[in-house]
C-alpha cells in the first residue's frame, strides 16, 4: 500500500479531509506514501464551514491506487454516478477500498458492503440500515475490517481506521512512529466503543492514567485486573467502572491488547524464539501466545513475523 487516492465529494467535511491527508504524508523512517485528493471535476471544491480546496486530480487516480478512500461529505444521500463506478472498478480490480463517517454511504452505494459488516457515525447508522438492508451496520464499533473492505465511524475515526489499516500493512512499529508524530494512540481495537475518548490516556495526574502507564511496563508479568485496581487504590467494581468510562473497553481486554501490540513489535524487530516473545508480554508459552494472536490478529505469530520480514 504506497499509493493512496482519496475522493473529495462536495461539501466535504474538511476534518476528515485534514486527518488522511496528514496520515498519509512522507516521512522519514515511514512509507514513501504518495497520496492525492481527486473528485468528479478537478477545481475548487466547497468543504466546511464555508472553505474551498483546490482539487487538482479526476476520478481517473482512482484507477491505479492502492488504496481508495471516501472522504465524509454533507451530501452523503446522493453520490454522483461517476464515484460509484469508480469505487466499484477499484474494488473489482483488487485495491484496498475504505470510507469513514458517512463516506460508508459512497461503498453501500456501490454494493461493496452487501453480506459485509460495516460502520458509520452512530448518529446515521440507523439510516445506512434502513437504507443499505444487506449491510450489517455495527454501530458501536470504531471501525470495521473486512479484508479489502474497511469502514470507519466519525471524521476522528477516520485516523484509527487508517492506522489500523497502516499498521495491517506496514507493521506495528511504522504505525506507531506516524502515531507519535501526531501525538495519538498508536492503536485502538476496531471492536472499541465509539464513545470512548482515548485508549491509552497519557498520564498526567490521574491516577489511572498513571496505573495504565505503569502497566505497560510490566506486560512481562502475569497482572490481573485486580493487581491494577490494587495499583489504582479503588475496589474492583469502581476500577472497572472508571476503567470503561476512560477506555471504552474492559481492563481484560485492554490488557490483551497491549500484550498483542508488544509481541507485534518483538515480531518485526527482534529474531527472539516464540517462547520468549510470549514470556516478554506476559503469556505462559508460544502456544497461549498463539492462541491469542490467532484470534484477535487473524494469523499465527510466526506468519505475522515472517510477513514483516519481508517487507522493505
Amino acid at each position: 500500500m504506497r499509493t493512496v487516492a482519496a475522493y473529495a465529494p462536495p461539501g466535504t467535511i474538511s476534518f476528515g479531509l485534514s486527518l488522511v491527508a496528514e496520515l498519509f504524508q512522507p516521512r522519514a523512517g515511514g512509507p514513501e506514501f504518495e497520496f492525492q485528493l481527486c473528485t468528479d471535476t478537478p477545481g475548487p471544491v466547497a468543504v466546511d464551514p464555508g472553505l474551498t480546496v483546490l482539487v487538482e486530480h479526476g476520478l481517473d487516480r482512482l484507477a491505479s491506487a492502492d488504496l481508495v478512500l471516501a472522504l465524509p461529505g454533507v451530501g452523503y444521500e446522493e453520490w454522483s454516478p461517476g464515484s460509484v463506478a469508480a469505487f466499484r472498478a477499484a474494488a473489482e480490480r483488487g485495491a484496498l477500498v475504505a470510507g469513514h463517517c458517512v463516506g460508508a454511504f459512497l461503498l453501500a452505494t456501490a454494493g461493496l458492503l452487501d453480506g459485509r459488516r460495516a460502520t458509520t457515525h452512530w448518529r446515521f447508522a440507523d439510516r445506512l440500515a434502513a437504507r443499505f438492508p444487506g449491510v450489517d451496520v455495527r454501530a458501536d464499533q470504531l471501525y470495521v475490517d473486512e479484508g479489502r473492505v474497511l469502514t470507519g465511524a466519525g471524521a476522528a475515526a477516520g485516523l484509527d481506521m487508517c492506522l489500523h489499516l497502516i499498521r495491517r500493512e506496514h507493521g506495528a512499529a511504522v504505525a506507531a512512529l506516524i502515531a507519535r508524530e501526531l501525538v495519538v494512540p498508536p492503536h485502538r481495537e476496531g471492536g472499541q466503543a465509539q464513545y470512548a475518548a482515548v485508549a491509552m490516556p497519557a498520564a498526567g495526574g490521574d491516577p489511572l492514567a498513571e496505573v495504565l502507564d505503569w502497566a505497560c511496563g510490566q506486560l512481562h508479568r502475569a497482572l490481573s485486573v485486580d493487581d491494577l485496581a490494587r495499583r489504582a487504590l479503588l475496589s474492583r467494581r469502581t476500577f472497572i467502572r472508571r476503567f470503561r468510562a476512560m477506555t471504552g473497553v474492559s481492563p481484560g481486554a485492554w490488557l490483551i491488547g497491549q500484550r498483542l501490540r508488544r509481541a507485534e513489535e518483538l515480531l518485526e524487530s527482534t529474531d527472539l524464539p516464540m517462547d520468549e516473545v510470549a514470556h516478554q508480554v506476559g503469556y505462559a508459552s508460544a502456544a497461549v501466545l498463539r492462541e491469542q494472536f490467532v484470534r484477535r490478529r487473524g494469523v499465527p505469530p510466526s506468519t505475522y513475523r515472517r510477513t514483516f520480514a519481508t517487507r522493505d
